[in-house]
């Protein structure tokens, strides 16, 4: 699947002995294992290699996906769509309130992301543009638009809006709202499969714009240390709300951030499921075997960075140009061009999912607004708040 397209960067490995912890579970012996750091070398060289995963390079059969997983993925990727759309129009009209930052252009990233891994199994944790991956999931779209209307089904009781979707069933640990901040959280998770010994993975995506933060390196830092079986991605759509990749990074290949972690990195075409899935696949391999690594998917969004946001940072051009890129239109040109599907029966399917987004609105519209009393609701451990009085 990989294409030869490569980049090399300076890295380096090194043995380190380990001792059993709990169940299997391994930690670093610094004492046995550190260096004199007196004693230099003559030279110090290294090299890195980064696989890059090329859109159209790969195809459903080798991917192992048959017609009806196929034309799931594609239904999946137009509810993401057009759940988003009409998400902006109820916020338009005041039906939704506060933060709405959509995933509309990055669906190829959450469907082959989500494919995989085992749903309800392994888990996943993202940034406040979580809908797309909510809904790639399986999370029923009722109560995904209840929670944007703040309503008491939706999937966070109402309490948690745009940027809090959570779902026990699924296995995903949010949604969350200040950039960076949930990586650690991740890195935490996959510190917990590891220690359960329970061979399960965490995928932990971020955005370009949260590479700079502090806490992405710390929590990156623990993993390589600990060989934790985590899948940090960076879903690098081009913009970190109004500043593009190359004017905020000195070196824009963000995968090269693996390098002083002693991780592996790829490069993706974010705009092709194929490539996502593939590269996904091959990481959540290394992550079984408590490799932790880095992917750097390449995708763009084509709405701004919340719907507050006029996006005059981009010409008309470009925007026109990546919308020829569109991930839903390649599917669907794929599968008619392999002779899996019909244009008719594919836009029966959309026709299918514009009005299971209707009945989603009219299911938060009736549903009512979360009781007074339950303000105080998984909040505290305690039930009786006796420091409330």
């Amino acid at each position: 699947m990989a294409s030869d397209s490569q980049q090399t960067s300076p890295s380096a490995t090194e043995d380190v002995q380990a001792t059993e912890d709990h169940e299997g579970f391994t930690k670093p012996q610094n004492e046995d294992a550190r260096p004199d750091p007196l004693d230099l070398p003559d030279a110090l060289e290294f090299e890195q290699t980064f696989k890059v995963y090329r859109g159209g390079t790969v195809g459903h059969e080798e991917l192992g996906l048959d017609t009806d997983t196929l034309l799931a993925m594609y239904r999946n990727m137009l509810l993401q769509r057009r759940f988003e759309e009409r998400s902006l129009q109820m916020y338009r009209k005041q039906k939704i309130s506060g933060f709405l930052h959509l995933y509309i252009g990055q669906e190829a990233v959450s469907t082959g992301s989500v494919h995989s891994i085992d749903v309800g199994e392994d888990t996943i944790i993202t940034a406040y543009r979580d809908h797309g991956i909510g809904l790639a999931m399986g999370m029923d779209p009722n109560v995904c638009m209840a929670e944007l209307f703040g309503k008491k089904d939706g999937c966070s009781k109402g309490k948690g809006g745009s940027m809090h979707f959570f779902s026990k069933e699924k296995r995903l640990f949010g949604g969350h709202g200040i950039v960076g901040q949930h990586i650690p959280v991740g890195t935490g998770i996959a510190f917990a499969h590891k220690y359960r010994g329970d061979g399960k993975v965490c995928l932990t995506f971020f955005g370009d714009g949260a590479v700079g933060q502090g806490a992405m390196h710390e929590a990156a830092n623990l993993a390589g240390l600990y060989d934790l079986p985590i899948v940090f991605v960076i879903e690098n759509n081009e913009y970190a709300m109004g500043t593009a990749v190359h004017r905020a990074f000195a070196d824009p290949d963000l995968c090269k951030q693996a390098v002083p972690y002693g991780m592996p990195a790829s490069i993706v075409d974010g705009m092709d499921v194929f490539s996502v899935t593939k590269a996904m696949r091959d990481h959540v391999a290394m992550a079984r075997e408590n490799q932790p690594s880095f992917v750097e998917v390449r995708t763009y969004r084509y709405q701004g960075h919340s719907v507050s946001d006029p996006a005059n940072y981009r010409t008309k051009d470009e925007l026109e140009q990546k919308k020829g890129e569109d991930a839903i239109i390649r599917l669907k040109s794929y599968l008619v061009q392999h002779e899996l599907s019909t244009n008719e029966a594919l836009d029966d399917i959309d026709e299918e999912v514009k009005q299971q987004v209707l009945d989603a609105i009219d299911f938060a519209e009736n549903s009512p607004l979360p009781d007074l009393e339950a303000i105080y609701e998984d909040v505290y451990s305690q039930k009786d708040y006796p420091f409330l009085a």
